[in-house]
């Protein structure tokens, strides 16, 4: 997408939403976080929020249904914050795009999983069989390493599991016809395929659970998702407190209650072991 093209789109979606791009001159009063449908803009409304507002902050949430809006929005001022993705998508888009971006504080994430609608296990796959995953290529990769582990494809000597394409499958094993499709849309084709690769967010989002997944990834520390900013901002007040709100044992509480599934942050784990979250850089 060029620039004035963007720029315009970006201009439209304020409008629509009422947002306006916040000052840099002062940290804003009201805090505008961008994120996606589903899990993640739950755990703002129902952790995140509460904590921020008893400190003043008055916080609007923007939610998206892509992976591309949300660090545009971001970088041109329509938000403040946005919570989505994880580090090793913010460092590649970022790079790409040319965006002043930075990573903030890490979140409670809903691992990648292997869902079926026609099979009830793995081993029902077949020669041929049909496996939708996504088209972005961090996540992608994650899709691959997966199918490596189950030796339905091999992948490569050597290869490297974050950046993983189709190109590094040597041997096809499996005969599996893989279908690359945007996340959100994921949990649709499962009408269609045999498996689907889905994130955690958008499974939940369409009413599908974490334990029915099939084979769910062992997430590692690239893939903990994570609330991004401008990094121009990442000193001021604002900042420093969402990385409090979300390191607090307030939150950590409502991880537990309402995403007892999820993989948690190492704030979070030293927390439930007697220790202190660690402070921000």
């Amino acid at each position: 997408m060029n620039a004035p093209r963007r720029n315009l789109l970006l201009a439209a979606l304020a409008i629509a939403l009422g947002i306006a791009a916040p000052s840099y001159a002062k940290d804003p009063k009201e805090i505008v976080i961008g994120t996606s449908s589903g899990p993640y803009a739950d755990q703002i409304k129902l952790g995140i929020k509460p904590i921020l507002e008893k400190q003043g902050y008055k916080v609007k949430l923007v939610e998206f249904n892509d992976y591309i809006q949300p660090n545009f929005a971001l970088a041109e001022g329509s938000l403040d914050a946005n919570v989505f993705q994880h580090i090793v998508y913010l460092n590649e888009f970022a790079a790409k795009n040319k965006l002043p971006l930075a990573d903030l504080v890490k979140i409670p994430t809903a691992p990648i999983a292997i869902y079926s609608k026609k099979h009830k296990t793995l081993a029902e796959a077949k020669e041929g069989t049909t496996v939708a995953m996504p088209n972005d290529p961090t996540n992608q990769a994650r899709a691959l390493v997966l199918l490596d582990q189950l030796g339905w494809i091999k992948l490569r000597d050597k290869f490297d599991p974050v950046k993983a394409s189709e190109k590094d499958i040597a041997v096809n094993v499996k005969k599996v016809k893989l279908i690359s499709l945007e996340a959100a849309q994921l949990p649709r084709s499962l009408q269609d395929t045999d498996y689907s690769f889905v994130n955690g967010n958008y499974a939940l989002a369409s009413g599908m659970k974490l334990k029915e997944a099939l084979l769910t990834e062992k997430i590692s520390s690239n893939y903990i998702n994570l609330v991004a900013i401008r990094a121009a901002d990442k000193d001021k007040q604002f900042a420093k407190d969402i990385a409090a709100a979300y390191r607090s044992r307030e939150f950590l509480a409502v991880t537990n209650k309402y995403f007892p599934d999820y993989s948690k942050t190492e704030d979070q784990l030293a927390l439930e072991a007697g220790g202190a979250a660690k402070p921000g850089k």
